[in-house]
């Protein structure tokens, strides 16, 4: 076990040096903050629209775009105010985002919160999170994980980098990698998630040309097949 967790924890801290030398503070920050006992409505409105779009989307795109999304979405102010909108925000984005059953599962989600009541939805994802995300389209039991974390959710997601990191480290899941390294380190699972991941998934964008260590192609490359 000390081993491996040796390792685990040497990867990690080659990720940690890489996402503060490349501008990544801010985001690991967010994910630092984030608070599942008190998200908001519009927290769950923003953070549901960014899983769904990042399904099967690379998040490079996703993230050029999401801006744009957010203001046809009433920039997340309300259930209410995106259905008293509709169908004038699902129009606006699919001029910006061509992907109608996306937008439409976006517009599903405030149209649920909408019907439900947000604190009956609250706590019924409080009760139950991961299956009570699930609950939208497009957030399936990978993805919920995903979503559960942004929201604040101390978890890792089953990321294909991460399932196989922790496979060839000899870790049983990611969770049990990312929760290891978090009690050795003194950060949360959910952080060390964003960082390992974010280190992985760079990784064949940008090779060495941009100050990638000499480790992370090597580490994807292992835990990738490629």
């Amino acid at each position: 076990m000390r081993a491996k967790l040796s390792e685990a924890v040497r990867i990690y801290s080659k990720a940690a040096r890489y996402c503060s030398r490349t501008g990544l503070d801010q985001e690991v920050q967010f994910q630092r903050d984030a608070n599942f006992e008190i998200f908001t409505e519009t927290d769950l409105l923003r953070e549901s629209a960014w899983v769904i779009l990042c399904s099967g989307f690379r998040e490079s795109t996703v993230r050029r775009l999401f801006d744009y999304i957010s203001l046809c979405f009433c920039d997340w102010e309300s259930a209410k105010a995106i259905v008293d909108a509709d169908p004038a925000c699902r129009l606006a984005a699919i001029k910006g985002f061509g992907n109608s059953r996306k937008v439409d599962a976006i517009a599903n989600v405030a149209f649920t919160i909408v019907q439900l009541g947000f604190d009956s939805m609250k706590w019924a994802i409080h009760s139950n999170p991961i299956d009570g995300l699930q609950r939208f389209p497009f957030i399936g039991k990978v993805t919920s994980y995903h979503l559960a974390k942004n929201l604040g959710l101390d978890v890792a997601k089953p990321d294909r980098h991460l399932v196989r990191l922790a496979s060839r480290i000899g870790f049983e899941s990611a969770h049990e990698l990312c929760e290891s390294i978090a009690r050795s380190v003194g950060e949360s699972t959910r952080v060390v998630d964003l960082v390992l991941w974010r280190y992985l998934a760079d990784a064949p964008q940008i090779g060495l040309r941009k100050g990638a260590d000499s480790d992370q192609q090597k580490v994807h490359d292992d835990v990738t097949g490629t």
